[in-house]
């Protein structure tokens, strides 16, 4: 009986004998030993001596015996050797770093057996490491850009400064600007560091109860300065009170990376606002702004480590406090969503359990 497996590509086969194909091979074994019971009757009916009778006989077997091991090594090599092989040869590129192969599958989709499934899953897998190497090869790219600019910039200053010949106000300049791209190195590769920990998962998640409310604003009041100074209106709506367990210090990064970009996004006279609702089981964030906004293909790519939508305000960040965001929601159970359009500014969006799933109360357990 034919036997089908379900798996992501639908049904396949399990055998790549299937029962019509075994009943052909048994159907010509018996087609060939009735032909050669025929062959004997018509032997003895024509009066021919034993000699001639078994060298006939052999001579008809021996073209069988030809024609089935011909028919079988036919389907030995179409069946296994050949995708086989390919599948070899794909194989040894990829492992000499050539992520472009592909090996087409032997049957169609409606048609899959194990070994389709075999070369798909190896075409998805060859896919997956080409993308990673990409990325890689990105990311290496973006941080030798992101380091050798603020390096470029320090240097010169100093430059100057030790070439000398400078007004008191033009040395104030430099030694602020060395200052300031000094900084943002520092912020780069701490960024770095939390990001390869994160995504490592060296750094593991702590959760513990606290005001959540408290928190919020406490981070909010870290960038008055900076929205004072750009006379941006700032509006926080918040409960008293919103307990979750939670990691604290990881959940002040994402604050502070969505205030910061809402605050440098907003031009002067703009508003920022930070609202906070809750149910019993989940707490909703939102930090909108009425910034520049962002199109479609912005959108697609802000999570994406050092990708900088808006070039204008590039010397402000490196492009990784999104890509922390990210990862750092995945890990506590939270997600995040993004709200935007070119001129209307921006919302994001962060949804929290109040509870881990593994803390997560009982049917019948007290919730208070």
């Amino acid at each position: 009986m034919r036997r089908m497996q379900d798996t992501v590509y639908g049904q396949v086969r399990v055998s790549r004998f299937p029962l019509p194909l075994f009943g052909v091979i048994f159907g010509g074994l018996m087609l060939a030993s009735g032909i050669h019971q025929g062959v004997i009757i018509l032997m003895r009916y024509l009066a021919l001596n034993d000699i001639v009778l078994v060298h006939a006989v052999l001579l008809y077997w021996g073209m069988v015996s030809l024609g089935m091991t011909i028919l079988i090594r036919h389907l030995m090599k179409t069946t296994y050797e050949k995708p086989v092989q390919e599948l070899a040869s794909a194989t040894r590129k990829v492992a000499e770093g050539d992520f472009s192969v592909y090996v087409p599958p032997i049957h169609t989709a409606d048609k899959l057996d194990y070994l389709d499934v075999m070369i798909l899953d190896f075409n998805k897998m060859v896919a997956e490491l080409g993308s990673i190497e990409t990325l890689k090869t990105d990311f290496f790219s973006n941080v030798s850009h992101e380091i050798k600019t603020p390096l470029a910039v320090i240097q010169n200053s100093a430059q100057m400064l030790k070439e000398g010949g400078l007004t008191p106000e033009q040395q104030a300049d430099y030694v602020d600007t060395i200052d300031r791209y000094s900084r943002r190195l520092s912020d780069l590769i701490a960024n770095i560091l939390k990001l390869n920990k994160l995504e490592k998962q060296n750094i593991q998640p702590k959760p513990e109860p606290y005001d959540l409310c408290a928190q919020l604003a406490e981070c909010a009041l870290l960038f008055e300065d900076r929205w004072e100074r750009k006379g941006i209106e700032f509006e926080a709506d918040l409960e008293d009170q919103a307990v979750i367990q939670a990691d604290e210090s990881l959940m002040e990064l994402v604050w502070n990376n969505l205030l910061s970009n809402a605050v440098k996004f907003t031009p002067p006279g703009g508003r920022v606002a930070l609202r906070q609702t809750s149910t019993a089981e989940s707490v909703e964030v939102s930090v909108s702004d009425t910034g520049c906004g962002m199109d479609e293909e912005t959108l697609q790519h802000i999570f994406d480590k050092f990708y900088q939508g808006d070039t204008s305000h590039s010397a402000e960040g490196n492009g990784l406090g999104l890509a922390l965001v990210r990862r750092i929601l995945r890990m506590t159970g939270g997600s995040i969503s993004v709200t935007s359009a070119p001129g209307e500014g921006s919302t994001f969006t962060v949804r929290l359990p109040v509870r881990p799933r593994e803390h997560a109360p009982r049917k019948g357990e007290d919730q208070t």
